[in-house]
């Protein structure tokens, strides 16, 4: 049974799909108008770990996310600057350069993590006509209402929008509001948000703009993930993904618009990934605390060991980062590789015993029921190395191991490039020697124990076909 939270009804539900065993899973993308950071790889590895996990648990994903290069402004409620446009202007490119640069940066990024590529990626410039049909529907069904600036939605014609998320009461928000939410002067209600941007007062220069039945324009935010994901997913999807940065704003937007267009549920379970702090602190480029995960790869860092520290931590957490946290989980994988990679040189099978069948079993169990619990990697990364220590048979042991792989996404086996280390004592050195006779021997029981002697000396040995190389466990 996989169990989740759903931010929503904000309790621990089972999750079961409206189609079993389809599963529609939409996650919210990136804006591209700038390099992704060490925070937006910790949602979308969180995004990446939640359908690793819905596969291992015997469902048929598809995977929708959208990409944003259009009608994001600085502001969730409609104000500031548009955020290509910014782009475009900081780098000296047109907003379609722009867009594609940093599409491609982000997915590389992505790589470098090891997260799979959705099963369809969508650009919201690409799906202009989905967005005007939605809008077209708002208006005739008289929850949305045009102006000589935008196409606004109502607010006050979804009788629930107060509920959504404990959002602020209406009225409250009525009184309270901001004078940068009230800008536009046309709105009804300061809550009010966008559906289409015309091209007259400050966009009456925007550079990208699209023929609609309200004039030219283009699309705000919050209408692109709807259109895009009914589009592909239908009214009703299962599951939709997102950072908890999205719950004020976007997310009830994107409900409300969905819902008061198709009169039908628009997700069954919403699932927000929390914030990644650096040093305590919020990411800031003017803290001197931004860091992009292209900057892990140029300290010759391994991309992964951040995969790695975002999995220590479960996804509704907090979870600070610092360059000593990242080096640690750079050993700790490294150390983890390389013992795997190891099992893979320990070819030999043997029957196992009704002893070790069920250790197999409760091994598997239980890395199950730690992602069945809501996502709990910590718990499932402590099941791995317990499996690791176990008296399990070596290629069994890297069988389960690499089935546990499949969901982590760390690569186990795959070994760590060697790095320059001080000499090697002679206490290791023999404890190595012994081990290579121990194998030669087929006896490998005793070659398990002097290899897990060499690492409470500190030493990882690695299994080569040109002999065993040793290296200092950082």
């Amino acid at each position: 049974m996989l169990l989740l939270y759903n931010s929503l009804s904000k309790k621990i539900e089972a999750f079961t799909p409206l189609n079993p065993p389809k599963v529609g899973l939409y996650t919210c993308g990136m804006t591209v108008y700038d390099y992704a950071h060490i925070g937006h790889g910790r949602t979308y590895v969180g995004a990446d770990i939640l359908r690793r996990t819905l596969t291992r648990f015997g469902f048929d994903v598809m995977h929708v996310q959208n990409v944003t290069d259009v009608g994001h402004l600085a502001s969730d409620a409609d104000t500031g600057e548009d955020k290509m446009e910014k782009g475009a202007l900081k780098y000296g490119k047109t907003v379609w350069e722009v867009a594609q640069f940093y599409m491609d940066h982000f997915y590389a990024s992505m790589d470098h993590l090891n997260v799979l590529r959705p099963s369809i990626v969508c650009r919201a410039t690409e799906h202009i006509r989905e967005q005007i049909s939605l809008i077209q529907t708002l208006v005739e069904k008289q929850v949305a209402y045009d102006t000589p600036e935008a196409v606004y939605f109502d607010v006050t014609k979804f009788s629930s929008y107060e509920q959504l998320f404990g959002r602020q009461k209406l009225e409250e928000k009525k009184s309270g509001v901001r004078d940068e939410v009230k800008e536009g002067e046309y709105k009804k209600h300061p809550a009010d948000f966008v559906l289409w941007f015309k091209r007259v007062g400050r966009f009456s220069d925007h550079a990208m703009h699209w023929e609609s039945p309200w004039g030219t324009g283009f699309p705000g935010w919050h209408i692109e993930c709807s259109a895009m994901a009914m589009h592909y997913l239908g009214d009703t999807i299962d599951i939709h993904t997102g950072g908890i940065d999205h719950i004020p704003v976007h997310h009830p937007n994107e409900i409300a618009q969905s819902e008061a267009a198709t009169g039908k549920l628009f997700v069954r379970f919403w699932v927000h990934y929390n914030f990644l702090r650096v040093d305590g602190k919020k990411m800031s480029k003017s803290l001197g605390n931004f860091y992009t995960i292209e900057d892990v790869v140029k300290k010759g860092i391994d991309p992964l060991a951040l995969r790695y520290l975002y999995l220590t931590s479960q996804y509704r957490s907090e979870l600070n980062f610092t360059w000593d946290s990242l080096t640690g989980a750079e050993n700790s994988l490294r150390e983890l590789r390389l013992l795997v990679f190891n099992l893979k040189k320990e070819s030999y099978r043997t029957n196992l015993s009704n002893e070790k069948l069920e250790k197999v079993d409760a091994f598997r169990d239980a890395f199950d029921a730690a992602l069945g619990n809501d996502m709990n990697t910590p718990q499932a990364l402590a099941v791995v190395w317990e499996t690791l220590k176990s008296n399990i048979p070596s290629s069994d042991k890297y069988d389960l191991l690499l089935s546990f792989d499949e969901v982590l996404g760390l690569k186990f086996g795959e070994p760590q490039k060697i790095k320059a280390q001080e000499p090697i004592p002679q206490v290791v050195l023999d404890l190595v020697a012994k081990r290579e006779a121990a194998r030669k021997d087929k006896d490998f029981i005793k070659s398990d124990e002097l290899r897990d002697q060499i690492v409470k000396e500190g030493f990882i040995v690695e299994d080569s076909p040109t002999g065993p190389i040793i290296e200092k466990k950082y």
